[in-house]
């Protein structure tokens, strides 16, 4: 019961916090920063929904936001916005079945098969949300990566060079988070599966002898019944 319960609290801290990354990670704007920042008098980031500058000196930012979702951007762009956005999802509802898995919240508190499948449900969830979190988040860098190599490569310097910045770092870790909450928990459900699987088999006997054996005294009382009223019927009849 005690590495039962360690598994759930340490897959429900890492969920929380992996969930955390990837919400902050989707809506913040540093998925790629300018990469000669020592010869800039501002920090440049872009992140999937608006670019912000930052001032070196005075520390002032100002941001611009992207056109309308529904105006062309890259692909690069769109589907990073789309798995991130999926991921937040999948790791926000898989953490809040996980609260509701936990022995120590008071839901269901006479069933512990169900609550272990919540667990399973949370882990399962928290798994598949790790995946479009890393795929978008690398996928992303290594965009960066290759496009910033490239330029290199052919000597064109357009004035500004990007590298991954500390919003993509934030996706990936989120991501490994959820796949490590998920991996916790799935193990935790078939670790103690048969534990409370045989608790129940081993009430369900009692309650079923218990009502058999009420069968059978209450049943025990038809032959007296029946006798005391042959025997009336007898006497009544010789009378």
């Amino acid at each position: 019961a005690g590495m039962k319960f360690f598994l759930q609290y340490v897959g429900c801290i890492v969920a929380f916090f992996s969930a955390g990354f990837l919400i902050i990670s989707t809506w913040t704007d540093c998925w790629m920063v300018n990469a000669d920042d020592s010869l800039e008098v501002s920090t440049k980031c872009r992140g999937l929904w608006w670019e912000c500058v930052t001032n070196v000196f005075d520390g002032i930012q100002t941001c611009d936001e992207y056109d309308s979702i529904y105006a062309e951007h890259s692909v690069k762009l769109v589907l990073t916005r789309a798995m991130m956005i999926t991921a937040d999802i999948l790791s926000g509802v898989g953490f809040l079945f996980l609260v509701l898995g936990l022995d120590c919240v008071k839901f269901l508190p006479d069933e512990p098969l169900i609550k272990l499948r919540i667990c399973l449900v949370s882990g399962v969830m928290l798994l598949l949300a790790g995946l479009p979190g890393i795929t978008g988040s690398v996928w992303y860098a290594v965009d960066v990566y290759v496009e910033r190599s490239s330029l290199l490569f052919h000597n064109v310097f357009l004035g500004i060079q990007y590298k991954f910045g500390w919003s993509c770092w934030l996706g990936m870790a989120g991501s490994f988070g959820c796949f490590l909450s998920g991996s916790l928990l799935t193990c935790c459900m078939y670790l103690f599966r048969e534990t409370s699987s045989g608790r129940f088999h081993s009430a369900y006997p009692l309650r079923k002898g218990y009502s058999s054996a009420t069968t059978v005294v209450t049943n025990t009382h038809f032959p007296s019944l029946q006798t005391a009223t042959s025997k009336m019927y007898a006497v009544d009849t010789r009378v």
